[in-house]
């Protein structure tokens, strides 16, 4: 069953017409290659490194350090020989590994391959209260739950219930370990949790067996399903105990999941404040947030970038960003011009 938007529940909708501006210049450009960059992503899982970030696109993956200066420097780059012309890189994110009797080293990688998608996976993403625990969104209309330390699979979100076509974004609720959010091409939002199955959770870490006789179990029917979009919906957010979600339809919609918690799958959804992104109308445009949630941006197909306010009311529009990666293959870096 779908949540019900209420009557009499008008949005707020943002100003184009920043009421914050600041002067932004572009203090750094880079160019991988000829293919297309995907992903950019910032380190939020370790402080030591907070100013470094990586990146995907064809078959390779880039891991840099934003310097003093406007420098970006280079630190490591992977590239996977198993990717052909016909396959890409969409989509990366920061995690943790435990690993036993490993020797490390600056210049050593280990890698970790884990199969059970039947198609394209389209994001990624760590659970920031345990980030062993990774969770996927493919175009096999699933999303999967993975611990990196084991290599399991320890839940699939689908089934009766689930998408019924591509899954396109993925995220973690902040503080509740149980919860997760998707989004796809069915152009709905669907909250899933974990609870009931979370001592198949705590049982992964143990596991000595190999990860394909784990038991891993389905969970077949999201707790809310929400229609906020009309059209297909690339990328969501928890902010807070709230949604940030984008579609195909030139704006960014903050929104609350109003459940009822003795009836899975029932509830409303209260639309508070609608962020305009003008020429966004194509998918696969991803917004990014801060680390505090304090600010999203997001890209047009005109190559602008667009950064909101979150916690504001009515949102405002603060103007640029850091970095942004580009279909011709470049990265951008952009600083605030220091105020005289």
């Amino acid at each position: 069953m779908m949540a019900r938007i209420p009557l009499g529940c008008e949005a707020v909708a943002g100003s184009l017409t920043p009421s914050k501006k600041r002067d932004y210049r572009v203090t750094n450009r880079l160019q991988e290659g000829k293919r297309p960059i995907y992903a950019v992503v910032f380190n939020f899982i370790d402080s030591r490194y907070f100013n470094a970030f990586a990146t995907a696109g064809g078959n390779r993956v880039t891991v840099y350090q934003c310097l003093e200066g406007g420098v970006i420097a280079v630190l490591q780059s992977y590239i996977d020989e198993d990717v052909n012309k016909f396959e890409l890189l969409f989509c990366l994110y920061f995690g943790f590994f435990l690993a036993k009797d490993a020797f490390f080293s600056d210049s050593v990688l280990l890698c970790l391959s884990l199969v059970g998608h039947g198609d394209s996976i389209n994001e990624i993403r760590t659970q920031p209260l345990k980030p062993s625990l990774v969770v996927s969104a493919s175009k096999d209309e699933s999303v999967r739950l993975w611990n990196i330390h084991t290599g399991i699979c320890i839940l699939i979100f689908a089934g009766a219930g689930g998408h019924r076509n591509e899954v396109l974004s993925v995220d973690f609720h902040p503080s509740d370990i149980y919860r997760i959010a998707s989004c796809g091409m069915d152009n709905t939002v669907k909250i899933w949790s974990m609870k009931e199955f979370w001592t198949y959770v705590e049982k992964s870490f143990t596991w000595t067996d190999l990860p394909s006789k784990f038991p891993t179990k389905y969970v077949q029917f999201p707790v809310f399903i929400a229609s906020v979009h009309t059209n297909y919906v690339d990328c969501n957010r928890w902010i807070g105990d709230f949604m940030l979600s984008k579609s195909v339809d030139n704006e960014l919609v903050l929104w609350e999941p109003k459940m009822k918690e003795q009836s899975p799958g029932e509830g409303t959804v209260d639309i508070l404040q609608k962020y305009p992104v003008p020429e966004c109308d194509i998918w696969f445009i991803k917004f990014s947030c801060d680390f505090h949630y304090k600010a999203a941006a997001v890209g047009n197909r005109e190559g602008k970038i667009y950064v909101w306010e979150i916690q504001s009311n009515p949102p405002v529009l603060i103007a640029s960003t850091i970095l942004s990666c580009c279909e011709d293959g470049t990265i951008w870096r952009w600083d605030v011009v220091a105020s005289s």
